[in-house]
């Protein structure tokens, strides 16, 4: 088995629940071909780059799964004859290829995403602090303004 990721854009206009039988449908593919779904993750409707089909937005998703060939190529063939998908690329990813690599790896990604988000909150704080510092009243400053005269300026020019 190899680790795969998956990303389609559908049309955008397309409801939600049209969306989730599709994701669905892939999903059990991958299933009856004893294969492995790791995540899906629904990135939403976005503004696309250029026009496909005469389309300008669209709907993308991402799926990570563990499988054979014979699953990349089952899902290639449903999303070439499906009209809904606009585009989609598969990608062959490094990682673990069993159910409970995958699961651990997700816990690993979930726990760095739990640290990243309370350094983050913390580093907030301090930018809020800094923040506040900065936008300190000047009433106690006092500026002054240096005057050059023409000589010290062409000196400066050499």
């Amino acid at each position: 088995m190899q680790r795969y990721e998956v990303v389609a854009i559908v049309l955008a206009d397309l409801i939600e629940d049209e969306i989730n039988a599709l994701i669905e449908r892939i999903q059990t593919i991958i299933t009856d071909r004893k294969g492995v779904v790791a995540k899906v993750d629904k990135w939403g409707k976005r503004h696309l780059a250029y026009e496909i089909k005469k389309k300008k937005d669209g709907y993308y998703f991402l799926i990570d799964f563990a499988g054979d060939a014979s699953v990349v190529t089952e899902i290639e063939r449903n999303y070439k004859i499906d009209d809904r998908v606009l585009k989609f690329m598969t990608v062959k990813k490094e990682g673990a290829t069993t159910a409970e690599g995958i699961q651990q790896e997700a816990a690993a990604a979930e726990a760095k995403r739990a640290q990243e988000k309370v350094a983050s909150e913390a580093g907030s704080e301090e930018s809020k602090t800094i923040n506040q510092i900065e936008k300190a009243p000047r009433e106690g400053r006092s500026y002054t303004r240096k005057s050059y005269s023409k000589e010290e300026v062409l000196a400066k020019g050499e």
